[in-house]
């Protein structure tokens, strides 16, 4: 039970932690809790501005992983702000869904080249969940290849966990390596006449790992191996969608999917995820059930609306990826110039940043401790992400601080 102690409760980061582990196993869940960040990083935050967080000691960070991906035009951007308010205002979960529904729909139909339709959802594992179970529908087949060590979701078919997960769950399940095509072939032989689907994510983003851009060979097979079979051809854009292509990820290597699902930064910050497909999978998804007490509420939808237009309008990819080179270049000067053979993989706007020779990530854990002591928020093993409100001048303040945390590290290795 709850402390009766009188007397007001702490709201700081270590009295916020306490009371948890009362009442919240293991005191946090899923990627959140405190393992998934380095040791000495804030639990709880209490506000967001532009490019920085504020945790609930008060303290202000350059923020680096946007909230694990769904910030993107900033923190509170004052269009998806109004938008927000004004649907909350009329009412946001009512007992069907807005207008904004078909404006949504409306506009990623015109924003993204393969897609005919879209549905809405609200978490990444919603959205790849309806994916898989639509190209089953569709398809009237079971097997469904997916890379390994990818991530598409945390529920049973798929999660990186095996708690409390049955061999039964992923019984259909195939797996392949990614930008192998080989492999991939092997695996398109192994589900044989019972393949319903090939899923890839945007790019190779497993954890602490290098990331890979897809190549061309490898998106092109996977297209062909799909028109061959019949099978759907998924993107999983839930991660990358909207920061490298506003019409899907995979359009910059020319391959367009059949299903594709998105979630993140659909709506900077409002829970709220979506599938789009092809006219091949129309009939299909009119059929399906897939459903949510709180997927058609309006708030989110509208904000989504305020979100893509506004991409749209600054023309997003292209800033966000001259931001990404510009921190990217920056971290690799200054790391070069301390002593650090450092890696940064993936698109600039979603950089994976790891130190060589480092096999348990704790140099890297060190140098972001030693860059969040002076107000810069990054992450030691899973990729980060910009917005559009890091702005040149946010990344120069931002480098001034991992200069700063550049020397340190390397005064310690020299103590």
């Amino acid at each position: 039970m709850p402390s009766m102690v009188e007397g007001p409760e702490p709201t700081g980061d270590a009295g916020l932690r306490a009371r948890a582990a009362r009442v919240i196993p293991g005191g946090m869940w899923g990627h959140q809790r405190a393992a998934a960040v380095p040791r000495g990083y804030p639990q709880f935050f209490v506000g967001g501005e532009g490019a920085t967080v504020e945790d609930a000691d008060g303290r202000r960070y350059i923020d680096f992983m946007c909230a694990w991906g769904p910030i993107i035009l900033g923190h509170r951007h004052p269009a998806v702000s109004e938008a927000v308010r004004r649907e909350q205002e009329r009412g946001d979960c009512l007992d069907g869904p807005t207008p904004h529904a078909v404006d949504l729909a409306e506009t990623l139909v015109a924003m993204i080249p393969h897609a005919d339709w879209a549905m809405f959802q609200k978490n990444g594992s919603d959205a790849m969940t309806t994916c898989v179970t639509l190209a089953r529908a569709g398809t009237g087949r079971r097997k469904v290849l997916a890379a390994r060590g990818a991530y598409h979701g945390a529920v049973p078919w798929c999660s990186p966990s095996l708690v409390g997960v049955t061999a039964e769950d992923r019984a259909h399940l195939v797996h392949y390596r990614y930008n192998d095509v080989a492999s991939l072939e092997e695996a398109v032989a192994q589900a044989g006449d019972d393949l319903a689907a090939i899923l890839v994510s945007a790019f190779r983003h497993d954890i602490g790992q290098a990331q890979e851009l897809p190549t061309r060979a490898f998106a092109a097979a996977a297209r062909a191996a799909c028109d061959r079979t019949g099978a759907a051809l998924v993107v999983d854009d839930v991660r990358a969608g909207f920061r490298l292509d506003l019409g899907g990820s995979w359009e910059r290597v020319g391959v367009r999917p059949d299903l594709a699902g998105y979630s993140k930064a659909i709506a900077n910050g409002q829970p709220l995820a979506a599938v789009t497909g092809s006219d091949r999978f129309r009939e299909a998804a009119s059929r399906l059930f897939v459903t949510g007490s709180f997927w058609y509420a309006g708030a989110p939808m509208a904000a989504a609306v305020a979100t893509l237009n506004e991409l749209k309008r600054v023309d997003a990819p292209r800033v966000l990826e001259a931001a990404g080179v510009r921190f990217r270049d920056g971290l690799m000067e200054q790391a070069s110039r301390h002593g650090f053979s450092l890696d940064i993989t993936g698109p600039p706007a979603m950089p994976v940043m790891l130190f060589r020779d480092d096999p348990e990530a704790a140099l890297g854990e060190a140098f972001c401790l030693e860059a969040l002591h002076r107000g810069v928020y990054l992450h030691h093993r899973h990729n980060m992400f910009l917005s559009l409100a890091h702005t040149p001048a946010v990344i120069d303040t931002a480098l001034a601080a991992t200069e700063g945390a550049f020397r340190a590290l390397a005064k310690s290795r020299t103590a």
